[in-house]
């Protein structure tokens, strides 16, 4: 073996291994007609919303993917159903893939909210992290348990593809958190993600690479 053959050996780092997160927001809700905060409420699934698991269930039956793990919430768990039937898997539930707590607004609108309290509206509208709701969960709070629980589990799948099925403002923080976007510009960057899309995501070494964002299933 030749000396430049050894020395290249000898400095080689060994190969990265990346797991690819299929992030998707649970199917739209009972509450979604009226753009009510859902927050940590239990709120079900609409027929829509069935409808929609229905489609990613088909999207992950042609697609790899080897775990599915859910929120606890019931629509998470809902959306997630028909998927883990296609692929003949059992959802992992993970209580830290929760939706924010959004404190006094839970069930309400924005616009109640505001006709209520316009300039603490005003301040969340500007700065959603710096003023989030009154009693809300602290939103950097909740992206790093997100962030964590995200690079937990693409460490126990590595080189696998996980879909995680979750919610829309926890997982705009996340995405945020992870690429280095300021949290504070969650609302504006990323309006929102659609109902049982899919956003893509590489996870190496715990550094994140975005590769899609609310690509539709049906």
């Amino acid at each position: 073996m030749s000396t430049t053959s050894m020395t290249h050996s000898a400095v080689s780092p060994a190969a990265s291994v990346s797991t690819t997160l299929l992030l998707a927001r649970h199917g739209r809700t009972v509450w979604h007609a009226e753009n009510r905060y859902a927050g940590v409420s239990d709120v079900p699934l609409a027929d829509e919303g069935h409808a929609q698991a229905e489609a990613l269930g088909r999207w992950a039956a042609a697609h790899p993917v080897d775990a599915v793990w859910t929120s606890t919430l019931s629509r998470a768990v809902a959306t997630a159903e028909p998927a883990c039937r296609a692929l003949g898997l059992t959802a992992l539930r993970e209580p830290a893939l929760r939706e924010c707590d959004f404190g006094v607004v839970e069930g309400r609108t924005l616009a109640e909210f505001e006709a209520e309290n316009p300039a603490r509206a005003k301040a969340f509208r500007v700065d959603p992290v710096s003023y989030p709701f009154p009693e809300a969960e602290d939103p950097r709070t909740a992206a790093a348990r997100g962030a964590a629980v995200l690079r937990r589990i693409a460490a126990a799948h590595h080189g696998e593809r996980v879909l995680v099925v979750a919610h829309n403002t926890l997982l705009r923080l996340v995405l945020c958190s992870l690429l280095s976007i300021p949290l504070g510009e969650y609302r504006r960057v990323l309006p929102r993600l659609r109902n049982a899309a899919i956003t893509e995501r590489r996870m190496t070494d715990g550094a994140a690479a975005l590769l899609s964002l609310n690509v539709p299933c049906g």
